[in-house]
C-alpha cells in the first residue's frame, strides 16, 4: 500500500514507546504493461525459462495529453534477473510469472521474495541484482507475481473479478509454487523467505509449512510491517486511496507519479517495477485514463484484517532465524518489543527510505540480507554436520 500505509500509521507512532536497541542474534537463532504486444518488450533479451524442476488530485474531466518523459521510461528486467517465465501450478489453478537468478551451486540458497499488495515481483529487481553481486552468485533470488497481480494469470486465461486474496490462499499459492519448481525437498536449495508488507505475512505463515514438507529454511525476513500499527491504520485506507489518481495517460506518467510523490524514492527501481502495476485501459475515452491500476486495492479491502492479524505471534514462533526491517523511526508493538528485548529476532531500522524499503535502498537492504544469510546459513550447515556425525 506504499506511502498510503505510512501516512496512516505515522499518526499512531508517537503514542508508543521507542524501539529498543538492535539485538544481533548469535548462533542459537533456531505491488511494463499487460498488453499482448508488450511481452517481448518486457524481456527483450530473450531470457531463459525456469527449470522444469524448479496524493495528487484525480484526473479532471478534460484530459490533456502529456509528452512522455524519457527520464521515467520503462527499463527491462533483463538486466536484473537471469530468467523469467510462466510457471503452471495446477494445484493453485494459476500460471505464475516468476523471475529467477539461480545460485551458482546446485544445492545453494535462494531468497524467495513475496511483494506487497498492489505491486509485483519486479519490485525486488534492483534488490535481486545487488544480492547476486554481494554474494558473488552464491545466493540466488526467486521473485514472483502473486495471485491477482502482475502477469500471473489463471490457467486457461480465465479471469476473475472476484479473486480470492485471503491469507490462506496466498500462503498455499507460495507453497504450491515452490513445490512445483523444486519438487524434491532433499535436492532443493535452502530458502530464505523475504516478504514486504502483505508478503511478509505470507512468508511467516508459509515457513513452518515448508518445514513440515522437509524443505530447509535459513530464515524469514519481514520488511516494514508491524501488526498493531497496520491494523490501526486500516480504517483510514479508503480515504487515503481516494488521493490516488484514477489512472495515467502513459506508463511514464505512472512511473513519474510514484517517484514525485515519494511512493518510490529510487527512480531506476520505479522504471523497472511500476510498468507491471498498471494495465492498458480496454475502453479509453477523453475522460478516462489510458492506463489503470492492474490491482484495484479497494477490491482487496475484505481481506485486509486477515492479512495481518496474528502476524507478530507467528513471526516470533517461527522455528528459524528471524529478521525485521523497518523504515525510519517506526515503533514495535508490545509483543514484538518483548520479543526483541528477549533477543528472539534481529531488528534493523533504515533511514532515508519509505515503505518500499527494497526499492528505495536496495543496496543497503541487500547488504543486510546477505549478512543475515551468511551468518545463519553457517548455523544451519553446522547443525547438519552434527547430525551426520
Amino acid at each position: 500500500m506504499s506511502d498510503l500505509y505510512r501516512s496512516a500509521i505515522h499518526a499512531r507512532a508517537s503514542k508508543l514507546p521507542p524501539v529498543p536497541p538492535t539485538v544481533y542474534p548469535g548462533h542459537t537463532y533456531g505491488d511494463e504493461v499487460e498488453d499482448d504486444g508488450d511481452e517481448d518488450a518486457e524481456m527483450g533479451d530473450s531470457l531463459g525459462s525456469l527449470p522444469s524442476e524448479m496524493g495528487p488530485p484525480k484526473f479532471s474531466s478534460s484530459r490533456r495529453q502529456r509528452t512522455s518523459n524519457p527520464s521515467f521510461a520503462p527499463i527491462s528486467a533483463a538486466g536484473y534477473f537471469e530468467q523469467a517465465t510462466q510457471v503452471s501450478v495446477v494445484t493453485s489453478g494459476l500460471d505464475f510469472r516468476a523471475y529467477y537468478t539461480p545460485p551458482k551451486f546446485a544445492d545453494g540458497s535462494v531468497l524467495v521474495c513475496h511483494h506487497g499488495a498492489g505491486y509485483s515481483g519486479l519490485s525486488f529487481a534492483c534488490f535481486a541484482k545487488e544480492v547476486t553481486r554481494l554474494s558473488k552468485g552464491e545466493c540466488g533470488v526467486l521473485s514472483f507475481d502473486c495471485r491477482g497481480h502482475g502477469k500471473t494469470s489463471r490457467i486457461g486465461s480465465q479471469s476473475s473479478k472476484d479473486e480470492d486474496l485471503s491469507i490462506q490462499t496466498l500462503t498455499n499459492d507460495l507453497l504450491n509454487l515452490l513445490s512445483t519448481i523444486f519438487p524434491d525437498p532433499i535436492s532443493a536449495p535452502t530458502f530464505l523467505l523475504v516478504g514486504h508488507s502483505l508478503g511478509g505475512s505470507v512468508c511467516v505463515r508459509a515457513c513452518p509449512l515448508l518445514q513440515e514438507r522437509k524443505y530447509r529454511t535459513t530464515g524469514v525476513a519481514v520488511l516494514d510491517v508491524v501488526e498493531e500499527f497496520t491494523l490501526e491504520a486500516l480504517p483510514m485506507m479508503q480515504s487515503l486511496l481516494d488521493a490516488r489518481p484514477e489512472g495515467f495517460d502513459s506508463v511514464e506518467e505512472a512511473v513519474e507519479w510514484h517517484v514525485k510523490t515519494n511512493a518510490i524514492r529510487n527512480v531506476d527501481s520505479a522504471r523497472v517495477s511500476i510498468p507491471s502495476v498498471v494495465v492498458q485501459n480496454p475502453r479509453p475515452t477523453t475522460r478516462a485514463p489510458a492506463y489503470l491500476w492492474r490491482t484495484p486495492l479497494r477490491s482487496t479491502a475484505p481481506y485486509w484484517t486477515s492479512w495481518f492479524t496474528g502476524l507478530s505471534s507467528k513471526f516470533l514462533s517461527a522455528r528459524t532465524a528471524r529478521l525485521l526491517v523497518l523504515a525510519g523511526t517506526e515503533r514495535l508493538d508490545k509483543e514484538l518489543m518483548i520479543g526483541q528485548m528477549q533477543g528472539k529476532f534481529q531488528l534493523e531500522v533504515l533511514t532515508g527510505v519509505g515503505h518500499m524499503i527494497h526499492e528505495d535502498d536496495p543496496i543497503r537492504l541487500a547488504e543486510l540480507l546477505v549478512e543475515f544469510w551468511r551468518r545463519n546459513e553457517r548455523v544451519l550447515v553446522g547443525i547438519k554436520k552434527v547430525g551426520d556425525l
